[in-house]
This record gives structure tokens, C-alpha cells and sequence, in this order.
């Protein structure tokens, strides 16, 4: 297979059996490499990602209410998730640096001791939003540990997942209920 093939191929093709993009074959077998988007055209680009923290019992109810061991952990972990996004193309290797146009991070209680961070994250351009939606979430779950940990080392960090993406080739996805 050539290079100009496997940069045409998709992510689509690798799900059904093909070459993937990320892949370069050559004569002296495979390596990693960044895709080239440069032909793709700009698309609008949103995506959606959750990360869980499990605190023990009665802790969230304490540093939500601002009795976190460092300060408000929502507003510290808030920034930290928006920087982080910002940043993926620079922790992530073969994610490519995008000029995000909006981030945003919201929190919700959905048990007693469960935080959820969700972290959102849109563009327009030529490749996905994905990626840096999950890496918002994640470093904010993480900057909440860090600011709580002082409270309780069994703070647990869950699932970081995503719930949603939209734009592009391969259209909207929604993450199945259940």
C-alpha cells in the first residue's frame, strides 16, 4: 500500500478491515505518524466527554460546600480542564494542534459521593474535537483529586468517556444509553 493511499484511508476504512490512518507501511515495516489533514475541508467540529471522581461517603457535600483542603475545587479544575484542551496537541503526539473556539467544563453530583466532569469543546476546522473534549475532562477530574487528596487518598477517578461528537465525514455519534 502507498503513503497517498494510506492518508486518503480513514478511520472508517480501519473498521471495516482496511488500512489505518494513523499507520505508514514501508520497507521497513510500520511506524506511527501524524495524519495529514491539510486537504480536508474546515467542518464545524463539537464534541462531549465525561469523567467521574468517587469521593468516600460525605466528603463531596464538604468541598463542594468550600471545604476543600485547597480553595473552590470547582473553579480551579474548571480552568485546568479549559488549559488542558487548549493543550492536547501537545500531549497527545499524533493529535494536531487546533484553534479551539469555545471549551467549556461543568460539574454535576449524580450520586451522594459521585462528581461528574463534563467537559465540551468545538471548532471549525479540518479534524475532530474529540480528543481534546476527553483530555478537558480528565485533567480536570485529576485537578480535583489533587486539590482534595489532602481530605482522603481513596478519591477515585472513574470512566473517562465520550458522549457525543459531531462534524465531519463520519457525521454525529451518540454514545448508547445503558
Amino acid at each position: 500500500m502507498t503513503e497517498q493511499s494510506d492518508t486518503t484511508q480513514g478511520n472508517e476504512g480501519a473498521a471495516q478491515g482496511g488500512s489505518l490512518s494513523h499507520i505508514q507501511r514501508g520497507p521497513d515495516g510500520a511506524r506511527s505518524r501524524m495524519v495529514d489533514v491539510s486537504g480536508k475541508g474546515a467542518t464545524e467540529r463539537r464534541a462531549l466527554a465525561r469523567a467521574t471522581v468517587e469521593f468516600p461517603p460525605g466528603l463531596l457535600g464538604q468541598v463542594r460546600a468550600g471545604g476543600g483542603p485547597k480553595g473552590p475545587i470547582e473553579e480551579v479544575a474548571r480552568v485546568a480542564g479549559v488549559l488542558a484542551a487548549k493543550r492536547t496537541g501537545d500531549l497527545i503526539p499524533m493529535c494536531h494542534p487546533l484553534g479551539l473556539d469555545v471549551v467549556d467544563v461543568r460539574f454535576e453530583s449524580t450520586a451522594p459521593d459521585v462528581l461528574e466532569v463534563y467537559c465540551s469543546a468545538g471548532c471549525t476546522g479540518p479534524t475532530g474535537v474529540e480528543m481534546e473534549a476527553m483530555v478537558g475532562a480528565s485533567v480536570a477530574a485529576l485537578t480535583i483529586y489533587d486539590m482534595t487528596k489532602a481530605a482522603s487518598k481513596a478519591i477515585r477517578l472513574g470512566a473517562v468517556e465520550l458522549l457525543e461528537k459531531s462534524g465531519g465525514k463520519s457525521g454525529h455519534w451518540l454514545r448508547p444509553q445503558g
